[in-house]
């Protein structure tokens, strides 16, 4: 209860001191990228239950002369990159939070098609609401193995408290601020999951 009510004050509070960056930030989109602004996709939340995820866009609609879409890393432009690199696409998932999809912090959302190949184990990570930031997100990211993300974010799970979430949102904003292990998005630098390996 105390974890949903700080979720509810700091991303209502959030969004009210950075709307003048979230104008700013969907007009540029608006020239850069074109219509829409907002990137929808439905991404698995609390129990595994579908919800839909906004994102600002950062990405473009290229396709090849067969009408399909060019590969993630040839639409994602200079702009892309500078939003990623700064998480400011990050930031209409703040009302994902006031709604009660997401949290500031937990495991990051993935994939709808990965639910059936998670073990029992990694499924945990679906025991809380999906976070902006997660426990992997500030421990390596997009450097570490899906395995060792997954552990991080069951880890997270069992561990979880206010001051752990507290503490991730410092680490969050420091390596943001740096530009540390956090400049991309999983679905441009990570392959994808595929499932466990046999041992």
């Amino acid at each position: 209860m105390l974890k949903r009510f700080l979720d509810i004050i700091i991303a209502s509070t959030a969004l009210l001191v950075l709307s003048p960056l979230y104008a700013y930030v969907a007009y540029k989109v608006r020239k850069n990228l074109g219509s829409p602004v907002i990137f929808r996709q439905v991404r698995p939340g609390l129990h595994g239950k579908p919800f839909e995820m906004i994102k600002f866009r950062t990405m473009t609609d290229e396709r090849d002369s067969e009408g399909n879409l060019l590969p993630n890393e040839q639409r994602l432009p200079k702009f892309g990159k500078i939003l990623r690199a700064t998480s400011l696409d990050e930031m209409p998932e703040l009302w994902n939070v006031i709604k009660g999809d997401m949290s500031i912090v937990g495991p990051r959302p993935l994939l709808m098609e990965y639910l059936p190949l998670y073990n029992e184990e990694q499924a945990k990570r679906h025991n809380v609401r999906p976070g902006m930031t997660g426990h992997a997100q500030v421990n390596g990211r997009n450097a570490i193995s899906w395995e060792k993300k997954f552990e991080l974010d069951v880890w997270y799970v069992e561990n979880q408290s206010i001051w752990l979430d507290f503490k991730i949102m410092l680490q969050t904003v420091k390596k943001v601020l740096i530009k540390e292990g956090i400049n991309q998005s999983e679905e441009v630098t990570m392959t994808k999951f595929t499932g466990n390996k046999e041992k």
